[in-house]
């Protein structure tokens, strides 16, 4: 044993790769954010009291009744047979044909995110991803050492001659890309959705340099306007690993997501799941099983889509009204808007600002592994009514004046242009795809 330091006598014997764990910006905000008196913007919580208590509890009734035993008990690493059939049919909803013998249940899609990275990544691999991302999957590439490199995005999703130019350039530099990372579908956090076109122009870039495509779609069956184009799973069977999950469309407590994987794949994930885990929760998969078995799961979803349409079109309207010389992302489906501050300001320093006039959102440096996204913030509709969406933006406009103000009268050094993200649209129109 080393001697350490004076805050952590173990702190010599860690290995490498802790040095990649650090706090979630995300996470960080969730203890102010709960303050009854903050109207939070921030987080991707679905609004779970949207669904019937007596669904919830009529499953666990019938799991106590009639599979305590197995429901109470370790199970295998592959997870439940029968759910794995019903999901095999959540999945046919967005193009995909599969066996039940290919999918692998997990602890959330978080878990699989987390089994996919350890199979493919060695330290010092690449792993690409959009121009934002998702910031539990840059925590994730981080911990097992790999290299973020993000690829440019707009309003159509992932730009393909980014992607092209993105490949050629680490090719050149020797660099080795395991897989791309792409949410297609209600993108966390740009809130935009990759085209049909682009999602088969960048499989066949993917493809021809033999690089795996990772698609994450946990929004997929969450909707507004039109569903989604089908998935990139649908079109290409052995090049695509689909991670799904039940948090957004029943609820995150159950902690039950997928890996959708081509047969060999599979079974390293399963071996993987076993060493991490021995099983996914045996009474989560259970409940949800049952759930699926006897309730009407699809007008559940309808549900959840009526009301968060509702509560996107009151958050661009209060964009629209307090900030309309911004501009953000008009989203189709999940959960959020991503908003594009003035040169000046800086979302990541202005949040302890708008905490004290009681609103919080995430600053977009959050979402990027390379220190960019100053100009950015993401705010979540998912969780807070109407009403207090429209609060929350409020107090939000007043907090972007006011440092507007303050860089007026005392300037400010201006952010470097790349630290804005092109995901974004401009002009609030409600009706945009």
């Amino acid at each position: 044993m080393t001697n350490g330091n004076s805050l952590d006598p173990w702190y010599d014997s860690y290995a490498q790769r802790t040095a990649g764990l650090s706090a979630s910006e995300v996470r960080a905000l969730f203890a102010v954010a709960s303050r009854p008196e903050v109207v939070s913007l921030a987080g991707g919580m679905p609004f779970v009291s949207a669904l019937p208590r007596e669904l919830v509890t009529g499953s666990i009734d019938r799991v106590m009744a009639e599979d305590a035993a197995m429901a109470l008990q370790y199970g295998g690493g592959q997870g439940l047979r029968s759910l794995r059939e019903h999901i095999v049919d959540v999945m046919s909803l967005e193009g995909i044909r599969a066996s039940a013998e290919d999918v692998v249940v997990t602890t959330g899609s978080q878990h699989a995110l987390d089994l996919v990275t350890r199979l493919f990544i060695d330290p010092g691999d690449v792993v690409l991803a959009e121009s934002p991302s998702y910031v539990g999957a840059i925590g994730v590439f981080r911990s097992y050492q790999a290299e973020t490199v993000h690829v440019a995005t707009d309003e159509l999703g992932l730009v393909p001659e980014a992607l092209r130019e993105t490949i050629a350039r680490l090719r050149a530099a020797g660099k080795r890309m395991k897989f791309l990372y792409t949410i297609p579908n209600f993108h966390n956090p740009a809130g935009v959705t990759m085209s049909r076109e682009r999602r088969i122009e960048v499989l066949d870039i993917c493809r021809s340099n033999n690089i795996l495509v990772l698609e994450d779609n946990p929004y997929g069956l969450l909707w507004f306007d039109e569903p989604a184009p089908q998935a990139i799973r649908s079109i290409d069977d052995e090049g695509v690993v689909y991670l799904g999950s039940f948090s957004k469309t029943l609820a995150p407590g159950f902690r039950v997501g997928w890996a959708l994987a081509p047969h060999a794949i599979r079974e390293k994930l399963v071996l993987a799941n076993e060493s991490a885990v021995l099983a996914p929760n045996s009474f989560g998969q259970y409940v949800v099983n049952a759930y699926l078995d006897a309730a009407d799961w699809k007008g559940q979803v309808d549900t959840f889509r009526g009301i968060y349409a509702e509560r996107r079109d009151a958050m661009l309207s209060a964009l629209g009204e307090f900030l309309p010389d911004l501009s953000w992302t008009v989203p189709n489906g999940g959960f959020f808007v991503w908003l594009t501050l003035p040169e000046s300001l800086d979302s990541k320093g202005m949040l302890p600002r708008a905490v004290k006039e009681l609103v919080a959102y995430t600053p977009g440096t959050a979402f990027f592994a390379d220190g960019r996204g100053a100009g950015n913030i993401r705010l979540s509709f998912c969780y807070p009514t109407p009403e207090q969406i429209r609060v929350g933006v409020k107090r939000l406009a007043s907090v972007v004046n006011d440092e507007l103000e303050l860089v007026e009268t005392f300037g400010s050094a201006s952010r470097s242009s790349s630290s804005v993200s092109t995901s974004t649209v401009s002009s609030p129109q409600p009706n945009m795809p």
